[in-house]
């Protein structure tokens, strides 16, 4: 290609052709000379502009020709749009041609080449990888293959394992865990294994004086029982030519440090080097770049990063890459690389810059080259803080919702707001309480959609169905608005579990019970209520322990234990048949469906969504099993785990995600709720090495220097390390907290509250929380509420009696939904009860088309087979999977409409305690629409207003009455009510309710 003349000679003229006002400490950045440099670059500092600008100065100067710039960043997303920018900014800088003609094609030249850091390596294993005995067949594992391969192995393990007690999907997911760990620190696992043996035998001769100390112990033989199985993995994956993400960075890493030719190669190819977000590059990404563009070569190579927003050290990233880049990258000389520093913040106005400052000051002081953010000429006094206190935490969702209504109202866009939560479990309500004020809304991330109800109650039956140890899901299932099952009933069905198991009640002797531990337990012998539903089939749920079940309860156990049987039948079936499946069965999608209300048409996005979800994990690998899902699922949600990839839409909505998926965006207004004690920052330590086999010892991590080191083997020591790691995990949370709160341009609205929906201590006030009052309080913001502290001695007023007002049991339909439930039903029963319709000969297929088939059809049938039997609509041999008919209730001549209103002294009573809720009514029965459940007023969520189309009941096994309720007028939330069942049998309307609280029924 014929030498570039330089298009640039004065940063004045970049100044006027970008058409940028860039400052000072901007332009010292971009001019820089090429040679190694990190810049420190604070929250709104404008990096991405400045490296596009440093691109443009580079190759308008004549330095370097366009297609010898290499930029790496993280996202997908990210290099998209640095890749823009920089083609953008070269041609508006005629230094290149945006739409050269085909004869000017090779004068123009190439293009930088800007890709993600796993991107780059991929392509350096496929270039040079045979270097390193990697067969060029090598292909890389998508997420869904890489849980199924590790379902396959630990499922295939010859064992025994009697330190592994998780459930399977945990152990999938422990194992991808430790493999990734290795992978990332460079560990091989010979040199784990001599660790955790030399532990072993330290510890045989240590006395071990408390709870604490005998945990060490048990977590250093599990996780050498998970490296067998890492081994195993790691083979499967070689015989297969397969290697993961991990695998891909330890392989490149490994290239580029033995293979000194490689970085020769590309650091000729490559004579500048962009390193965005350098903060969250893990060791081995580190090694893997140093040893090609480092190594006291003087490259130029710039990395930007600020390590106050190094947020993901849970996921391998370490904070030393940015501090110590000056010693990684020296010059050629040997002298540190040059640090810089960006500081001038253009996003955020000066008051919401005082406030993030004066949380990161303790950051600043553990960083070399970190600035306080100064805001923008003329925006010292931009931007607006606003906080309140509230005194529960229905009133603080109330607030928020009431705020960002207002905000809508008065003009601002639903999609210039966003809220920004700790963690995903108020997703749910913070949807509901906006849809129910007519505000948009979006769930952001497949973590969030997991916290939501009907996603939740979806999962908790594949769990259920894959682990019959799954017992907090089968209790999910068990007291929901499908069963209600009673406190009462529920407890009896625990005790026979434990029963079945040889254990002893928890009346038990607590002298039995420590023998019994000391002795220890099998750990297939596990407390299984699901092997405890079982006992209710054959044996009509009699047992030996003759246990008091109210008679209710032992049909609905019945029902729901041959339902889970024959759900099962399908566990071999591909994933997507068996989610279907598992809607079908519960009918959780029809009665979505036939809900008018906007929170269930939002909850029916939710579930497509999370269907979508599942269904790229199935592509990926078309034998995707549901164990591999539930392996995927349990991973994203902890930490999203770098799985969840998801990203804000362009939708008009208010987007509702957590403060980690929010780096990198911004928002004219940002609300984080929940700034109470513990939740934000969170006090939890993380997981230590010393309890958790998934966990790499810290004294073999690359970054082993800025972690606690190890403990002494003294009830003193353990304690002295684990606060130690409290100490880190504070410095995490800080970091947490800073990029929330440098999110927004213009508002923050910040919030908590002192008595949460169910706890009994009280909260307060988060440290953020005081810090944001102080900032109000001085005069930069507005405290809106600030609820005063409760006695020592009050109780939560959510619990209280006063506030928590008894409702009937089951809640009865309003009068308006029992009446189009009635007409739906008449419907139904109108058309099934009809003769089929005699079929017209005359009909032509297509219409006004000729007959598709010759007229002597040769596949035409005997004349016998025109004789088949009309189907028996009550023939179990027709019911899906071959199901039986279930238990039928106790008053069989009811039939539609049959809403339950309780009578007597104890109508309001929501606790019965013989489990009272409907008898089971058999499918033989044919089940009506008006069998159905909601609550009076507005609220009635589930009750489908008339608008149910015949062809949808056609399935004797659906039809209606099989409706859900939410559990009560106070509430939307629609999942943790006790109030329809799938498919019992409502009495008549005026009928009392069997069985009360605290007595037997009247």
């Amino acid at each position: 290609m014929p030498a570039r003349s330089p298009a640039l000679s004065d940063p004045e003229q970049l100044k006027e052709l970008l058409g940028i006002p860039f400052t000072p400490e901007q332009m010292a950045c971009v001019t820089a000379p090429p040679a190694p440099q990190v810049v420190v670059a604070g929250a709104g500092s404008g990096k991405t502009t400045v490296m596009a600008a440093r691109v443009v100065w580079l190759v308008g100067t004549g330095a370097v020709a366009p297609e010898q710039v290499l930029g790496l960043t993280f996202t997908n997303k990210a290099a998209g749009e640095l890749s823009e920018r920089v083609r953008k900014a070269l041609a508006r800088a005629g230094i290149t041609d945006p739409d050269p003609s085909p004869a000017d094609a090779e004068a123009v030249g190439g293009e930088p080449r800007i890709s993600t850091y796993h991107a780059f390596a991929g392509q350096l294993l496929k270039d040079h990888g045979l270097r390193i005995g990697l067969e060029p067949s090598s292909r890389l594992l998508a997420d869904a293959t890489r849980f199924q391969l590790a379902a396959k192995v630990l499922r295939e393990a010859p064992g025994p394992y009697p330190s592994l007690t998780k459930s399977v999907p945990d152990l999938v997911g422990d194992l991808l865990a430790l493999d990734g760990e290795l992978s990332e620190h460079l560990v091989e696992p010979e040199h784990l294994r001599l660790h955790d043996t030399g532990l072993l035998d330290v510890l045989a001769g240590t006395k071990l004086t408390n709870e604490d100390l005998r945990k060490v112990p048990e977590a250093v033989r599990g996780r050498l029982e998970l490296l067998e199985l890492v081994v195993r993995y790691r083979a499967a994956k070689r015989s297969r030519d397969l290697f993961d993400f991990s695998d891909q960075i330890a392989l490149s890493a490994q290239l580029a440090t033995t293979r000194p030719e490689v970085g020769a190669l590309l650091r000729e190819e490559f004579r500048v080097v962009l390193l965005d977000e350098y903060q969250d590059t893990s060791v081995a990404q580190r090694l893997l770049l140093s040893g090609l563009f480092g190594a006291g070569s003087g490259h130029a190579v710039t990395a930007v990063g600020d390590p106050c927003q190094a947020i993901y050290g849970w996921r391998g990233a370490s904070v030393a890459n940015l501090d110590d880049f000056p010693e990684h990258f020296p010059h050629a000389d040997g002298t540190p690389a040059t640090r810089l520093s960006l500081s001038e913040n253009r996003r955020s106005g000066g008051r919401l810059l005082d406030l993030a400052n004066g949380l990161a000051a303790p950051l600043r002081a553990m960083h070399e080259g970190v600035e306080a953010l100064r805001p923008a000429p003329g925006a010292e006094a931009a931007g607006q803080v606003r906080c309140a206190l509230l005194e529960t935490h229905a009133q603080e969702l109330d607030w928020l919702a009431d705020s960002v209504a207002h905000l809508v109202r008065t003009g601002t866009e639903p999609r210039e707001i966003a809220v920004l939560c700790r963690s995903a479990g108020d997703f749910a309500q913070i949807q509901a309480v906006l849809v129910d004020r007519d505000v948009p809304v979006e769930v952001v991330g497949l973590s969030g959609l997991l916290h939501l109800p009907e996603v939740a109650d979806l999962v908790a039956v594949c769990e259920v169905l894959q682990d019959p140890g799954a017992n907090a899901s089968l209790v999910r299932l068990l007291i929901g608005p499908r069963w209600r099952i009673g406190a009462r009933d529920l407890a009896l069905l625990g005790r026979r579990a434990r029963l079945l198991v040889g254990r002893s009640p928890a009346e038990s002797d607590p002298d039995e019970r420590l023998a019994a531990a000391v002795e220890g337990v099998d750990p297939a012998e596990i407390v299984s209520l699901a092997d405890a539903l079982e006992t209710f089939l054959d044996g009509s749920g009699q047992a030996p322990d003759d246990l008091p079940f109210s008679a209710e309860a032992r049909v609905r156990f019945a029902h729901l234990a041959q339902e889970l049987r024959d759900l099962r039948r399908s566990l071999a079936d591909p994933l997507m048949d068996v989610l279907h499946r598992v809607l079908g069965a519960t009918g959780l999608e029809v009665e979505l469906s036939a809900s008018p209300h906007a929170l269930a048409a939002r909850r029916r996005e939710t579930l497509s969504n999370f269907m979508d979800v599942a269904a790229g994990f199935a592509a990926l690998d078309g034998e995707a099993t549901l164990l591999a899902f539930l392996a995927f699922l349990r991973t994203a949600a902890q930490y999203e785990k770098g799985l969840d990839h998801a990203l804000p839409g362009g939708e008009n909505t208010v987007k509702v995600l957590t403060a980690h998926k929010s780096k990198g965006l911004e928002w004219d207004v940002v609300v984080v709720p929940d700034l109470c004690a513990g939740a934000f920052p969170k006090e939890k330590p993380p997981e230590a090495w010393t309890s958790y086999a998934k966990v790499l010892p810290y004294a073999l991590r690359g970054d082993a220097p800025t972690l606690p080191g190890d403990p002494a083997w003294t009830s003193a020591g353990l304690k002295a390390f684990k606060a130690a790691l409290k100490d880190h995990k504070a410095v995490e949370e800080l970091r947490l907290g800073y990029v929330t709160f440098t999110r927004p341009r213009s508002l923050l609205l910040a919030s908590g509250h002192w008595w949460g929906p169910s706890q009994k201590k009280r909260r307060g006030p988060s440290a953020f929380l005081e810090a944001l009052y102080e900032h109000c309080a001085a005069g930069f913001g507005e405290i809106e509420a600030w609820a005063d502290e409760p006695d020592p001695t009050a109780e939560n007023p959510a619990l209280s009696g006063e506030s928590a007002q008894d409702h009937s049991w089951p809640l009865p339909l309003d009068p308006q939904s029992l009446t189009l439930r009635r007409a739906a039903a008449a419907l139904v029963e109108s058309y099934l009860a009809a003769p089929p319709p005699q079929e017209d000969e005359s009909y032509l297929w297509p219409p006004d088309c000729e007959e598709p088939w010759p007229a002597e059809d040769p596949w035409e049938p005997g004349p016998a087979s025109d004789a088949a039997p009309a189907r028996d609509r009550d023939d179990d041999r027709h019911r899906p999977g071959g199901a039986p008919a279930p238990l039928r209730g106790q008053d069989d001549d009811h039939r539609s409409g049959g809403a339950w209103a309780p009578s007597g002294p104890d109508a309001d009573d929501v606790w019965p305690a013989e489990a009272d809720a409907a008898p089971v009514r058999g499918r033989d029965d044919g089940l009506r629409a008006g069998d159905a459940w909601a609550p009076q007023g507005s609220d009635d969520l589930w009750a489908a207003e008339g608008d149910l189309e015949p062809a949808r009941r056609q399935d004797d096994d659906r039809r209606s009455g099989e409706a859900w309720a939410p559990p009560g007028p106070a509430s939307d939330v629609l999942w943790e009510a006790e109030a329809a069942p799938a498919s019992g049998r409502p009495g008549p309307a005026g009928r009392a309710v069997p069985g009360v609280r605290g007595r037997a029924p009247g």
